[in-house]
């Protein structure tokens, strides 16, 4: 048994030895194996804390607009005192430019770049911001005006548009926040702004008046950060929604309604009580923007950071619900 045994182990060590050769020649040829990597886009601003994302599509570039959060690591509330600007010809790359506005750009404000957005009219770009007011209780909304989408911006009406005394649907002195604007088709715009009701109203074409009276819209479980856009015909509006915010959205074929609520569009965003949201055309595809708390190890609720992801329609115009990625656009 023992000399049938002796030739088998010999063969079998033999054909082990010359497979392992083989196969260390086949790697030298061909180079040595690469380790793969995971491709991690989202945040896709790592260096500084962002949140209440806006985006601007103008011509062959987007401006990413953002509340700088500067909150210290044991302060859990909101520390900001200027917004942020980036641009990005293919969604991957973005450029940060100098810092184009701070509070301090408002005479009669005190306090909290909160939540913001640009839009282009007739080669201006006018900013509507959030903040505090110096003098009248409570949150208002301002607006600043530029030659460029990376600013520098200034004040251009010296006050506020929209001050608390205005709205009197709630009594929350932060009832007059997260200001979103949109020129529709026939050159009209409007603005919508709120937090616990939706407000909105008429702008005239120099784009710091208002045009009429303002006018509420009933939306479920409403809470903040209106965001209104238009795709194929349709009006979208969508919001946070409870909280720890969602956003749900709602759709009609008038910007002024009536509004059918649709439902959520995205969950709870990752170590981030609020979620804030940005929806733009860009290049043949649709992108939602987004921030989480992700960072680590101090991300979190006063500390958060933009993402992007795409967005998808359904044929009927409806959203498919978004999915959340720490990939993000890779291409």
């Amino acid at each position: 048994m023992k000399n049938i045994f002796i030739p088998i182990l010999s063969f079998v060590l033999i054909t082990s030895f010359k497979t392992m050769a083989q196969d260390n020649t086949s790697a030298s040829a061909n180079g040595p194996k690469k380790a793969t990597t995971s491709v991690t886009n989202n945040p896709i601003i790592k260096d500084k804390y962002t949140g209440d994302p806006a985006a601007l599509v103008y011509k062959d570039k987007v401006y990413l607009y953002a509340g700088h959060d500067e909150a210290p690591n044991d302060f859990n509330f909101y520390k900001m005192n200027e917004w942020l600007v980036y641009s990005t010809s293919d969604m991957v790359h973005w450029q940060e430019h100098p810092v184009p506005l701070k509070v301090t750009d408002f005479a009669w404000a005190k306090s909290d770049a909160w939540a913001a957005q640009v839009i282009e009219r007739n080669g201006k770009f006018y900013w509507y911001v959030t903040v505090e007011h110096g003098t009248i209780n409570g949150k208002a909304i301002g607006v600043a005006v530029s030659d460029s989408p990376t600013g520098p911006f200034k004040d251009t009406l010296g006050k506020a548009l929209i001050t608390n005394d205005m709205t009197t649907q709630t009594s929350i002195t932060w009832d007059d926040i997260d200001p979103t604007v949109m020129i529709d088709d026939d050159g009209q715009a409007y603005l919508f702004w709120g937090n616990t009701v939706c407000h909105y109203a008429k702008l005239k074409a120099n784009m710091t008046e208002l045009d009429g009276p303002i006018q509420t819209i009933p939306l479920p479980n409403y809470t903040e950060a209106p965001w209104i856009h238009k795709h194929n015909n349709w009006y979208y509006l969508s919001y946070a929604y409870q909280f720890p915010e969602k956003i749900a959205y709602a759709m009609s074929k008038s910007i002024n309604g009536p509004w059918e609520y649709k439902g959520i569009l995205n969950e709870i965003a990752g170590n981030s009580n609020t979620n804030h949201q940005a929806i733009i055309d860009f290049k043949g595809k649709s992108y939602f923007i987004y921030h989480n708390g992700s960072i680590e190890p101090n991300g979190g609720s006063f500390r958060r950071s933009v993402c992007v992801d795409r967005l998808f329609y359904n044929k009927d115009g409806t959203m498919k619900r978004v999915i959340m990625t720490t990939e993000g656009i890779t291409k």
